[in-house]
């Protein structure tokens, strides 16, 4: 009788124990804890190129062994208490907190649906998901029918693979880099590493921008990078040997380009401040466009007239643009007192100017904008350029232009070398240097 009493005790304490951790480990949303997501790209290695020009022999490789046209990256599931939670994408030192996650049902096929919104953006990932899995779609709506297929599954922390092969060599430092060896126009970069054991992050550089936060692996004589903030997905895969790197670069599933790069500490692009200029018989910047509230504004205006005034090329769907769009912010805090002046000039990929309109309310929104933002037209570079024919044209998104208190265009600067960039800093510092100086100037 002892044992029976004993026996049923022990039922009740392990059934009460089971019902305590169902209790505290319920959650309304997805399972929390690092999740390892992919894009899937087409598979699409290296092949002869499709113009039907030979390519040297070093370029025809294929990159088979781990990505297989999938472009991975990893995040993390946070609660905030037992119903809301936000996700942590991840990508090298870099950190994107998404809030805008919506929970619903499928009641056709009676699954739980997820929507991941990136509105500054204009993208969100919308999918089904049952217990650990979570597949769908990443749309990008400001571009033509732009989907790619997404999966993720949860308790995954590795990015590209778990696999610990002894590296080659380490890449560590400055590469000088060649992209588009298969098109008409290659263009320079410059590749920016850090090594430890397998782990890999950087950047490249170019005359228009930097490629942001990459992460990834080095396995053996392979290394493989790649990069998604809810713009961007970057998937980058090369070959070492001799000190030179031969590979693939991806931007979604629409663009594929062959690159190459050899170490080089004192690579170098070109002058940021030499690119964009006023063509010969301009003296001045010189536009009217319209704010959100149709009202058309311009340099004549008294919010610009006699002061320093920045006037900013940008578009709501550019991360880089993105970037600048911050450290503009953080230095007019810094100096709100200063009398500096700014403007943004938005060109956008929607083409309907209601959308257009309602992408520029939402940036300004979500990034607590405190300066004018205005529609200038079409994010087409060509379109673009015809906006502002005083310029010798829009190489880049974003193009920083620097006027002084007599209204005088005294610095352009091309693209931006963002945070993720050895050169930030000495930007900061430049760029300081420049407004002090045009700010003690008499008017």
């Amino acid at each position: 009788m002892r044992k029976v009493l004993y026996g049923l005790a022990a039922m009740v304490a392990v059934l009460s124990f089971s019902k305590c951790l169902v209790f505290e480990n319920t959650y309304t949303g997805l399972p929390p804890g690092p999740w390892r997501a992919v894009l899937k790209l087409e598979n699409n290695p290296v092949t002869p190129n499709p113009k039907g020009k030979p390519l040297p022999e070093k370029l025809n490789m294929v990159f088979d062994e781990v990505t297989e046209g999938e472009l991975p990256f990893t995040f993390e599931v946070k609660y905030i208490d037992d119903k809301k939670f936000y996700i942590e994408i991840k990508n090298g030192d870099e950190i994107i907190r998404v809030d805008d996650i919506t929970i619903g049902r499928d009641r056709r096929r009676a699954k739980d649906t997820i929507l991941i919104a990136f509105p500054v953006y204009d993208s969100y990932i919308r999918g089904i998901f049952e217990e650990n899995i979570i597949e769908g779609e990443w749309v990008v709506a400001n571009k033509e029918n732009y989907r790619i297929p997404f999966l993720a599954k949860h308790g995954k922390a590795h990015r590209f693979t778990t696999l610990k092969k002894e590296p080659a060599t380490d890449i560590s430092g400055r590469w000088e880099a060649t992209f588009g060896l298969d098109e008409e126009k290659p263009y320079p970069a410059v590749g920016e590493f850090k090594q430890s054991g397998n782990y890999l992050t950087g950047t490249f550089l170019t005359e228009t921008g930097d490629y942001r936060y990459l992460e990834g692996t080095i396995q053996n004589n392979k290394i493989y990078l790649s990069c998604f903030d809810g713009s961007h997905a970057f998937l980058f895969e090369a070959k070492i040997k001799d000190n030179e790197m031969v590979g693939v670069f991806r931007s979604g599933h629409q663009y594929r380009t062959l690159w190459t790069a050899k170490r080089n500490t004192e690579a170098r692009l070109a002058d940021p401040h030499s690119l964009t200029f006023l063509k010969p018989g301009y003296k001045n910047l010189d536009f009217a466009f319209p704010n959100a509230d149709g009202k058309v504004v311009s340099l004549s205006d008294p919010a610009y007239k006699g002061k320093v005034t920045l006037v900013q090329i940008m578009g709501t769907w550019c991360p880089n643009c993105r970037d600048e769009t911050q450290f503009l912010m953080d230095y007019r805090r810094k100096h709100a007192d200063a009398g500096l002046a700014t403007l943004a000039l938005a060109f956008e990929r929607h083409k309907q100017p209601e959308k257009a309109w309602q992408a520029l309310r939402t940036y300004r929104q979500k990034l607590d904008l405190d300066y004018e933002i205005l529609l200038a037209g079409s994010s087409d570079k060509a379109l673009a350029s015809n906006a502002l024919p005083m310029l010798n044209g829009i190489q880049s998104f974003p193009t920083l232009i620097i006027l002084d208190k007599k209204g005088q265009v005294r610095k352009i600067h091309t693209g931006f070398s963002g945070p993720a960039t050895s050169e930030y800093e000495a930007f900061q510092r430049s760029f300081d240097e420049l407004i002090t100086q045009l700010l003690n100037e008499p008017q």
